[in-house]
């Protein structure tokens, strides 16, 4: 691991993302000093280019920056920390430097459509209609979802397996509407198993 300090006059952008949810949590610039106490010490320090000095996130807030994985470009001259954050990241107390925490991906938009379809009672949707009879169609949706899944798993056709999938994942995230639990809660539980 060999970055090119030289190259950029003495300074690398570094980018911030949370290890567990790959959300882009902050952009800081590390010298090489910055980046063998990083290294070091399994704590996220930039250099201040308006302080002209080295600092370690989360010395005067708290919110420290653990480090989980370094890696540098194919040009040597930027790095990405994978981290676990120690509560918000950014100085104005959102999450992150680039919005709040929600920003995960398609399936975490794909169970908020969900949700304003059901909250808003979107009359004509399938989402609100299957939600209006009850959690025990619902349930046996998913489980028919499962069944179907599980026998495109045993033929050879990637196009009807991969559908049942889609299919599987839209109708849980129903139910856990349903159960009024959220995706997040879930993931929270498959993270501490991951530890």
């Amino acid at each position: 691991m060999k970055i090119d300090f030289n190259k950029t006059n003495g300074l690398v952008p570094v980018v911030i993302q949370d290890d567990r949810t790959l959300q882009v949590l902050m952009l800081g610039y590390m010298n090489e000093e910055a980046f063998n106490k990083t290294k070091n010490e399994g704590l996220v320090t930039f250099f201040s280019r308006s302080k002209n000095r080295l600092w370690t996130k989360g010395d005067e807030s708290g919110n420290f920056l653990t480090v989980k994985n370094i890696q540098i470009d194919c040009d040597q001259d930027t790095v990405l920390i994978k981290v676990i954050p120690k509560n918000t990241v950014c100085h104005t107390g959102t999450f992150s430097c680039f919005g709040e925490k929600d920003s995960k991906g398609f399936l975490y938009e794909l169970e908020k459509k969900i949700s304003q379809r059901v909250d808003d009672k979107v009359d004509g949707s399938y989402t609100y209609s299957l939600y209006q009879r009850g959690i025990n169609k619902v349930a046996q949706k998913v489980g028919e979802e499962a069944v179907e899944l599980v026998i495109e798993a045993k033929d050879e056709n990637g196009d009807l397996f991969k559908n049942e999938a889609a299919d599987l994942l839209y109708h849980f995230l129903i139910l856990l509407k349903a159960k009024n639990f959220s995706l997040t809660e879930i993931e929270e539980i498959l993270l501490t198993r991951n530890q």
